[in-house]
């Protein structure tokens, strides 16, 4: 597995933007594809975006779609996450996850886990 820490969470005024970084511990992050999730008090952990191990390929769920841009340098060991124009229904803790090469939208499909940072908008 691969350690991942999110950072870049804070208080923003709704239509302002963020951006979440995951970085990563480990010579094959690389191999990784990388998923983003968020969860709101009460509420079930919400696929956000992913993107495949190349970067080629990105999954968004709809609500975040033309807001949100998933991108991701290698040399870096990080994967980013750009929110535009945030909403109020976007406050979660968000949190970001790897698996060895295949992308997905499924949360039991990814094994390693960042503790989450969160992200509040205001009205």
């Amino acid at each position: 597995q691969v350690q991942l820490v999110e950072s870049g969470g804070g208080l923003v005024q709704a239509g302002g933007s963020l951006r979440l970084s995951c970085v990563a511990s480990g010579r094959t992050f690389s191999n990784y594809a990388v998923g983003w999730f968020r969860q709101a008090p009460g509420k079930e952990r919400e696929f956000v975006g992913s993107i495949s191990w190349r970067g080629a390929t990105t999954l968004y769920t709809d609500s975040v779609k033309g807001r949100f841009t998933i991108s991701r340098d290698n040399a870096k060991n990080t994967v980013y996450l750009q929110m535009n124009s945030l909403k109020p229904e976007d406050t979660a803790v968000y949190y970001c996850a790897a698996r060895l090469y295949g992308n997905s939208a499924r949360a039991e499909d990814f094994g390693s886990w960042g503790p989450g940072t969160q992200v509040t908008v205001s009205s």
